[in-house]
């Protein structure tokens, strides 16, 4: 698959404070769930389960092949999963390219297939998810600091919101540390690429180009690096659904060919490395034989016979290191599979060419290469581990590393070094002995996401150095250095520290360091909603990473009453979880929605941080810490009803909303559906895309028909329209479809203001489509039958006026209501009006 396809990135923007308070609202609605799950699922990913680079004879061969080859290129598109995974695999594998992958945003307003995560934290996932991909098609990964705030319908709005110049100075600065010969597009400037940010990748790689070789442009990243002009800009074509942009006089490249060493060909190699997009739901067949990539010169020379036409891809484009390629072929051929140790005197001889090489983009490569490749040879092994998975801020972190040398006793370890300290040892390395070496140091920076540690705007993150743009992750995580003396030659090699422990099931588990606050604190709830002025308790659950004494206390705005003012604790150690409880009560005021702090004192400091976890077997465990706040929101809300069957849909927060404002919900399942008395429910709602991933809705459905047709109420929310279960989800013909309102603040024009759903148990007004987050709605119904009733018209602007939001009919004694509005946003987030709005739809009038 080329690019992201409808229901993928068509999600809108979200404005004000909220689109950095709602992922952290998301986040604790299911802290009760991640608490239990999260500390359990460890990282058993195949792909992460070693630090030290892989060292089989294949990847041996692979690398003398790419010593020789001095070329680059840089692959450009918008979100993770938009790259050519085939084309990335060929370039890097095949060709031995020095390839890369800029993906302006981490995906943050896509689609969660796996979990509950949305906006930074499906950020966060999707991070991980194209790290994983690299690993398997050698391409490198590089990001921008504009953020992906859902879908948008063209590229004026895109840049408006990214901050063009602000996105361009990173593309620039990536080319500039980058260096590609050749870049290539996944998009066109003219919109065949069918979003707004697919669109916006393509004018800012077109810009960047050129500005990327003049010195008069971002001249403040000149401290660091130099202007570069690529070769050529191209477009890599596509024929994908209804476009198709190739052409039979374009240039093209057989990417599908077969790589005998690694025993696959490219169209393998990418559905591996694609299927990582495991959040995206993005899993791939593998693909053999012939595969014809396109591309369209959109700038500098046009290409004929070679993609590097006109590039100098040998040593010969650097001075002083005649004859190296021919030494280099010459270890190759004399390459003993059985005895790989005997080229590693004539690669360090070669290496000790390279490092006098006096430009340092080529040496900083090739040495990093040749390094690794005698390791590889020498069977030079060595990783670093920590001791505990977790430490506090200030610390002391045990770490130890274990080396092995099967070369020959001839290999010393010279130092060990970490965060600027080194320990000198100069000692033998015994031949085939597992060495341990022990060292400390100190947790001198939190493990947090750069781009989270501020709060972003609406269109990008907020990035405190220069030199942190484009790295996929902290480049500062802790690391160790080795310095070992090879045949006389000093080579230095470092490694991620991590933590290992062996797991009785799945053996060996990494997973990386965290390096947390002394102390966190998480909110039980991320919203609570106040119907009246009683109060109600607030449970915080407390995380000690170190020992702790200090204070809790939360924070709120004037008006709102809490008790106690603050809770003392003392003696707390390591690993220790405590609850404390607060009773706050709201303030006497008209509706309002304000913000509650906790602030934990330690150790004469103040934090106001939370922990989260995210844990999938497919990516390593992600640790970051939010801020410890929720959303207090006093509400003028009726709910009549107070029994709520719930059908399960995908990345669903629905329930644990109506449980805030006193609904008590039951997840339904096969059995309860089939089986049990459905009359006992007020309401039953089917939660988002549930008619796309539960197949049992094609045997249910008969069962939720009959149940409104006896009088019951049923709330359908949105569906995809492509891979519908079920074409006929209510009782008469209506079809979804892919329109959309993705302007939040877009006018709502109410068409049936005499609708129960607008004024039972609560009166709604326009006043109640105030403060919605990120989107309006998706997904529209279309072409319903005369027997449903349109509630709302809304629409985008300049775009014709949408009724398909909300259709509702009565059918036999009961009532059946469709909505396309994004309540599964909207509730988490505490929207006053979207809360009211759903209530009445859950609450059918007893008028029979």
């Amino acid at each position: 698959m080329p690019y992201c396809n409808s229901h993928t990135c068509y999600i809108s923007k979200i404005s004000g404070y909220k689109q950095f308070l709602l992922p952290f609202i998301i986040l604790l609605i299911n802290m009760r769930l991640y608490k239990i799950v999260c500390v359990f699922l460890l990282l058993t990913s195949a792909a992460w389960a070693q630090t030290a680079p892989r060292a089989g004879i294949a990847d041996i061969k692979q690398a003398f092949k790419k010593l020789n080859v001095l070329g680059s290129v840089l692959y450009v598109a918008a979100h993770p999963d938009d790259e050519n995974t085939r084309l990335l695999a060929y370039l890097a594998q095949e060709k031995h390219y020095r390839t890369g992958y800029l993906s302006l945003t981490r995906g943050d307003g896509g689609q969660n297939l796996i979990g509950n995560e949305q906006s930074e934290l499906l950020g966060l996932i999707r991070t991980q998810e194209l790290l994983a991909a690299r690993r398997m098609d050698g391409a490198e990964q590089f990001f921008s600091r504009a953020n992906d705030f859902g879908f948008s319908k063209g590229p004026d709005e895109t840049l408006k919101i990214w901050d063009r110049e602000e996105v361009l100075g990173d593309v620039v600065w990536v080319i500039r540390r980058f260096k590609p010969d050749v870049i290539i597009c996944r998009f066109p400037t003219t919109g065949e690429g069918g979003h707004g940010h697919h669109t916006s990748s393509a004018i800012l790689a077109q810009e960047a180009f050129t500005a990327a070789a003049d010195p008069k442009r971002f001249p403040e990243q000149l401290a660091y690096v130099q202007p570069w002009q690529a070769k050529r800009l191209l477009w890599n074509t596509f024929n994908f659904g209804a476009a198709n942009t190739t052409a039979a006089d374009q240039f093209k490249i057989d990417v599908g060919v077969y790589n005998s060493l690694l025993g696959k060909g490219y169209g393998e190699i990418a559905a591996e490395s694609r299927s990582n997009h495991k959040s995206q739901g993005f899993g791939s067949a593998r693909q053999r034989g012939e595969a014809i990539e396109y591309f369209k010169t959109i700038l500098g020379d046009a290409p004929h016979t070679d993609l590097m036409d006109g590039i100098t891809t040998t040593w010969k484009r650097v001075s002083g290191v005649e004859g190296i390629d021919a030494n280099i072929q010459i270890i190759n051929k004399e390459f003993d599979e059985n005895a790989p140790e005997k080229s590693v005197p004539a690669l360090v001889k070669v290496l000790a060419r390279v490092e006098k090489i006096s430009g340092s983009y080529w040496r900083e490569q090739k040495t990093k290469e040749l390094k690794n490749l005698i390791a590889a040879c020498a069977g030079l092994w060595f990783e670093a581990y920590s001791t505990e998975a977790s430490y506090a801020l200030g610390d002391s972190i045990s770490i130890r590393s274990q080396i092995i040398n099967r070369y020959s006793n001839r290999v010393k370890i010279n130092s060990i070094s970490i965060a600027g300290t080194t320990q000198t040892l100069a000692t033998v390395v015994p031949a085939n002995q597992l060495q341990t070496f022990d060292s400390k140091t100190i947790a001198g920076k939190l493990t947090q996401p750069y781009w989270l540690e501020m709060p972003r705007s609406l269109g990008s993150y907020h990035i405190a150095s220069q030199q942190l743009v484009g790295n996929p992750e902290n480049p500062d995580l802790p690391k160790v250095e080795v310095e070992f003396i090879v045949e006389g030659k000093p080579i230095r090699l470092e490694r991620r520290i991590v933590y290992k422990y062996v797991d009785p099931v799945r053996g060996e588990v990494y997973r990386p360091i965290e390096i947390a606050p002394p102390v966190t604190a998480n909110i039980d709830n991320p919203v609570y909603i106040f119907k009246d002025n009683q109060p109600q308790n607030i449970l915080v659950k407390i995380k000690s990473f170190t020992q702790a004494a200090g204070s809790i206390a939360l924070r709120a705005p004037a008006g709102w009453k809490i008790s106690p003012e603050k809770i003392n604790f003392t003696g707390k150690k390591k690993g220790d979880e405590w609850t404390e409880s607060f009773a706050i009560t709201p303030a006497e005021t008209q509706p309002k929605t304000d913000v509650l702090q906790v602030v934990t004192t330690c150790n004469g400091k103040d934090y106001s941080m939370a922990l989260q976890r995210i844990s999938y077997e497919h990516i390593p465990v992600i640790t970051l810490f939010p801020p410890a706040q929720a959303k207090l929101v006093k509400l003028d809300l009726q709910t009549p009803g107070k029994n709520i069957g719930y059908i399960a849909g995908a990345g669903d927060m629905v329930p644990d909303a109506l449980r805030q404002v006193g609904y008590k919900v039951t997840l339904l399942h096969e059995e309860d559906m089939m089986k049990g008395d459905l009359s006992s429910y007020d309401a039953i709602v089917t939660g988002v895309r549930a008619y796309n991933i539960n197949d049992r809705l094609i045997v249910e459905q008969p069962r939720l028909m009959e149940y409104v047709k006896n009088g019951g109420n049923l709330v359908i929310q949105y569906n995809n329209n492509a891979g519908l279960v079920l074409n006929n989800i209510g009782p008469y013909p209506f079809k979804v479809v892919n329109q959309r309102v993705t302007d939040e603040n877009a006018k709502v024009t109410i068409l049936e203001p005499k609708s129960a759903l607008l004024n039972y148990p609560n009166k709604i007004t326009g006043n109640d489509f105030d403060g919605w987050v990120q989107e309006r709605g998706l997904y529209f119904v279309s072409g319903a039958d005369a027997q449903y009733q349109a509630v709302l018209q809304m629409n985008d602007p300049g775009e014709t006026p949408n009724a398909g939001s909300l259709i509702t009919t009565n059918y036999g004694k009961g009532r059946f209501t469709y909505t396309s509005l994004s309540f599964f946003r909207q509730l988490p987030a505490g929207v006053p009006g979207a809360f009211r709005l759903f209530v009445n739809l859950l609450s059918k009038p007893n008028i029979n």
